[in-house]
């Protein structure tokens, strides 16, 4: 996806590399003149490489590539998964490659789109310590994407990447959840029910914060919140902790932001607590 980017940007893209079956489709679909090559081929012709590969795959190649002789000093190596930093490409960076992070904060499917949305996000940038030259780099080739870039310290990697799957990964599991439940309660088109409530309340978390809940739990409705267990339970007792995980940190959040009082969170904790 992001070699197509660049492509677009204007970047010669020299070779790809792919193993999966989605892999190479997906090279074929957005890279289709360019040839496909074992990857110490693919590192040996490029100035700039962009290993987009599994998390815990990422040092393994980088010291495989290194071992072939087929990165070398003056390199740009870049690396695409967000739980990292820079570090996880040292044996690059001993050989005097520039060594970097950049993490697009956008979900990805696979197809054709994924492209174009990427000129609506943010890049999470990483270079190696205090070198100024690679943030620079980092942050040049984002905004050639069209990205904003966001600098992310190489200790906060974790936290970043943590933050971005729980609100991303899960809202689709609830989101799917919900839908669920929507059908089993009879609505037939469960996704025109939900679009616009779920997306309003998206907006307005992201403009008004702890102040934009809604529900039986910023209204201290402990009855509500016993009644939802049950109808829970009774069809689809698998999703009641997740209801009841959400709904305790829910109470937490309104009661720091003051739109819960406290005792009214206690009659809340009781009913989450208890049998449905």
């Amino acid at each position: 996806m992001l070699g197509a980017a660049l492509h677009r940007a204007g970047h010669q893209v020299v070779a790809v590399s792919g193993v999966s079956a989605a892999s190479l489709r997906r090279a074929e679909e957005l890279l289709p003149d360019v040839p496909v090559l074992p990857p110490d081929d693919v590192a040996a012709q490029a100035d700039l490489v962009l290993l987009a590969v599994p998390d815990d795959a990422i040092a393994g190649l980088t010291r495989g590539l290194v071992a072939t002789g087929s990165l070398r000093a003056g390199q740009i190596v870049v690396h695409t998964c967000g739980a990292h930093g820079a570090g996880v490409l040292s044996a690059a960076t001993e050989i005097g490659a520039l060594s970097l992070a950049l993490h697009p904060a956008m979900t990805f499917t696979g197809r054709a789109e994924d492209v174009e949305r990427l000129a609506t996000a943010c890049m999470a940038v990483t270079a190696v310590g205090e070198d100024e030259a690679g943030w620079s780099v980092a942050e040049a080739l984002a905004l050639e994407l069209g990205m904003e870039p966001v600098r992310v310290p190489e200790q906060a990697r974790g936290l970043y990447h943590a933050a971005l799957t729980h609100g991303a990964n899960h809202l689709i599991t609830l989101v799917n959840d919900c839908a669920d439940l929507l059908r089993d309660a009879g609505v037939e088109i469960p996704d025109r029910v939900m679009a616009p409530i779920l997306s309003a309340s998206l907006d307005n978390a992201l403009r008004f914060g702890d102040r934009a809940i809604t529900g039986p739990v910023m209204r201290g409705d402990a009855g509500t919140v016993r009644a939802h267990l049950a109808a829970l339970n009774d069809d689809d007792p698998d999703a009641v902790p997740g209801y009841r995980a959400l709904a305790k940190r829910t109470a937490e959040r309104a009661v720091r932001s003051g739109v819960l009082r406290a005792d009214m969170a206690s009659d809340v904790r009781d009913a989450l607590e208890g049998e449905p």
